[in-house]
């Protein structure tokens, strides 16, 4: 079990700030029948505790002159730095069953992923279990090397489970999947339409326009030989 040493806060509130300075993060317990009490830590020590023990690792938190056993039950985050600014510990008593969230550890190459190019889908990523304190698993692991088809599942009934560990989700949910990687149909480009397009015959007008011009030099010499004859009388 892992141990964290903390003290009785005294100053609450605005105080937080001058806690921070000096590298320490206030926190509360609660739980196990008993009142809530605010206490204060060293945030490197949190840290190195909390990557440890997540939030379903037992931790014996020393207060002074007492001890407590307790889970990690929440850890406020600053939204610039991303460090602790505040936790919340769940007193338990060792002798009742409680209920926790463990992460889920993926182990194993799935053979379909590897061979056949699939997609592996997790579906979750952590499981509600029920179990006494002393028997909480920091993990669970899921083997996904057995997928080698597709369609292959991981069902919850598949775990492995600790002894004195009960998972509270149905035996037949899926946990992960594999699939197969669609590749969309390239849909050939069509033909612009001519329709509506005007098309003009510039040949055309311009064989016109020597028609009109020739007629019009036609009609024009009847007009010279008329002149040409008066002269002669």
């Amino acid at each position: 079990m892992l141990t964290l040493k903390a003290r009785a806060r005294a100053v609450l509130g605005k105080g937080n700030k001058t806690l921070r300075k000096k590298e320490l993060i206030p926190a509360v317990v609660y739980g196990a029948g008993e009142p809530s009490k605010s206490i204060e830590l060293n945030l490197k020590d949190f840290q190195k505790t909390w990557k440890e023990a997540g939030e379903s690792g037992l931790i014996e938190l020393e207060m002074e002159s007492e001890k407590k056993n307790v889970l990690i039950k929440d850890v406020q985050l600053d939204p610039v730095k991303d460090l602790p600014i505040h936790a919340d510990f769940y007193a338990v008593k060792m002798d009742r069953m409680i209920e926790a969230a463990v992460p889920i550890k993926f182990i194993g190459e799935s053979v379909a992923v590897k061979n056949l190019g699939a997609n592996l889908i997790r579906v979750m990523h952590e499981l509600d279990i029920e179990a006494l304190p002393k028997d909480l698993p920091h993990e669970l692991e899921v083997d996904i090397s057995g997928l080698a088809n597709f369609d292959d599942r991981f069902l919850v009934s598949d775990l492995k489970l600790p002894t004195g560990v009960k998972v509270l989700a149905g035996p037949e949910e899926i946990i992960a999947l594999i699939e197969e990687v669609k590749v969309a149909e390239e849909v050939p480009a069509e033909a612009p339409s001519l329709e509506g397009i005007e098309v003009v015959d510039k040949k055309g007008k311009k064989e016109e326009e020597g028609a009109e011009s020739g007629s019009a030099e036609t009609e024009a010499k009847p007009k010279s030989e008329t002149v040409e004859k008066k002269t002669k009388k």
